[in-house]
């Protein structure tokens, strides 16, 4: 694997993380438009994720220290909002578990990974987050949200085990149709992305344990260092655009992507 492979794989993933177009999507699609690029592997994979996880954590430090207060409150059975929102995250994260479990045991994860798929994929869920982000707008904050508005969240997320669907993007969009202020939407997005990216962090580690590496640790490094750079970079911009603009650039920008990609899946690029 080439440092320049390295390098874009790290920005793909940075950049596109936590901005609602799929993350998954173009790391998938990126050894396929390439030539000569072969898959990255798990342990890039990590890395990836490693720089993604840690930038999320620093950038929402204030909300990370609430999270690890709510979990050391809920283990002595404490109340507090910490430990609500401990809770609540935890809960949100258990129907992408459930539905991880699924697809892997049932051997579909390649069969979810053709251009097709995420074309369609990338221009359905973009026409969702459109609509939802549309719906009228109720002042809120993390305190006051409730148990049954984070189940739905949490099992939109799910559908993000879709390429082209977008964790962020199907969250987000589920917030947006309960009500959720853009930036309220992206910030609960952010906060499911640490439990959902160490989720997956474990299904590539255990994918290294039974298959190898596939990478050096000099590689990965890189990787990690670059993917935190690039996400930091993001979340930053996409916070203050919440807070500006609409998701519809980012509605288009998918849009435009589907259609290229079934294009590409047609043979009209042959």
């Amino acid at each position: 694997m080439t440092l320049v492979q390295l390098i874009v794989l790290a920005i793909i993933q940075g950049i596109t993380e936590f901005l609602p177009i799929s993350s998954s999507a173009h790391l998938i699609l990126a050894p396929v438009v390439v030539d000569g690029w072969r898959d990255q592997g798990p342990l890039i994979d990590i890395a990836a994720h490693v720089g993604s996880l840690i930038a999320v954590l620093i950038y929402f430090r204030a909300e990370s220290v609430m999270l690890v207060r709510g979990g050391v409150d809920a283990l002595r059975f404490r109340e507090s909002a910490d430990r609500k929102l401990f809770l609540f995250i935890a809960a949100a994260t258990i129907p992408l578990l459930l539905a991880a479990s699924v697809v892997v045991a049932a051997g579909i994860i390649d069969l979810l990974r053709s251009p097709a798929t995420i074309g369609v994929a990338s221009i359905v869920f973009g026409a969702l987050l459109w609509h939802g982000d549309r719906q009228p707008t109720e002042k809120r904050g993390l305190d006051r949200i409730t148990f049954r508005e984070t189940m739905l969240i949490g099992a939109a997320q799910a559908l993000a085990l879709i390429p082209g669907a977008s964790r962020s993007g199907v969250t987000i969009t589920a917030a947006r149709y309960l009500g959720w202020t853009r930036e309220e939407a992206a910030r609960f997005s952010m906060l499911l992305a640490i439990p959902a990216i160490g989720a997956l962090g474990l299904l590539a580690a255990i994918e290294i344990v039974r298959n190898g590496a596939g990478a050096t640790m000099q590689a990965a490094a890189i990787v990690a260092t670059l993917s935190f750079v690039t996400a930091y970079a993001a979340i930053a911009v996409l916070m203050t655009l919440t807070r500006k603009i609409s998701f519809t650039p980012f509605v288009i920008y998918r849009i435009v992507m589907g259609a290229a990609l079934l294009a590409f899946a047609a043979g009209f690029f042959s």
